[in-house]
């Protein structure tokens, strides 16, 4: 697939970090945070670029991911606030209480920047996660948390590429579900491998639901 980015190069102190966005919002694709179940809904379109969006970030290390989903058309069904996406390796060490200072330095243009992802090297590496969950292999968790509007993902390689497939499934059979053409969304996948809290209690989960946006007459399956 090719993305189509902005890249941001801001300083903070003697530090210079990278931070990609999406050229184009995403304009029918929305997150709500998990307390404790949160819910990524989308159009073919969102959900297939969010898709891209993670399967790049699996395979770049010293990259910030920032999707500004707040941005785009409110969704008209779901509770709780809505929030934007950060995904970063966790062997990058950024700390969500320093993101809204880098936040305030991406308000100027950015450079243009366009990438292409390698499906098939994604969905090998999100083979060999689901490989090892299987085993009970923690190691590829997904650790999260949600600060100044917005949900970070702190994982690694495999872990970004399973769930890129995840997003991609969505996209792929979302639009074939019974009733979406009438404006119901269709729950298909989840973001798979998200940390648990301690003791127990009712799991952290954030659902992917595709759903098409109005006038649903023009609606047309990709």
């Amino acid at each position: 697939m090719r993305l189509r980015l902005r890249e941001f190069r801001p300083r903070t102190g003697p530090h210079e970090h990278r931070v990609v966005q999406p050229r184009q919002p995403l304009r029918h694709t929305s997150l709500r945070g998990p307390a404790p179940v949160g819910t990524l809904t989308g159009d073919h379109d969102g959900l297939n670029r969010l898709a891209g969006l993670f399967s790049f970030a699996a395979h770049s290390p010293h990259t910030i991911v920032h999707v500004p989903l707040r941005d785009g058309v409110p969704p008209d069904e779901g509770q709780g606030p809505l929030v934007d996406l950060v995904l970063a390796h966790g062997s990058l060490g950024l700390r969500a209480s320093r993101w809204p200072e880098l936040r305030r330095r991406l308000r100027q243009g950015g450079s243009p920047l366009t990438v292409r992802t390698d499906e098939a090297r994604t969905a090998r590496d999100a083979a060999a996660w689901r490989a090892r969950w299987r085993y009970h292999d923690r190691r590829d968790e997904l650790r999260h948390t949600t600060h100044a509007n917005t949900f970070f993902l702190f994982g690694g390689r495999d872990a970004f590429a399973e769930t890129a497939m995840s997003l991609a499934y969505t996209a792929g059979w979302g639009p074939w579900q019974k009733r979406v053409a009438e404006g119901h969304s269709a729950l298909l996948s989840g973001l798979w491998g998200l940390r648990q809290p301690p003791g127990g209690g009712h799991p952290v989960e954030v659902l992917v639901c595709f759903k098409a946006y109005p006038p649903y007459a023009h609606f047309r399956r990709p």
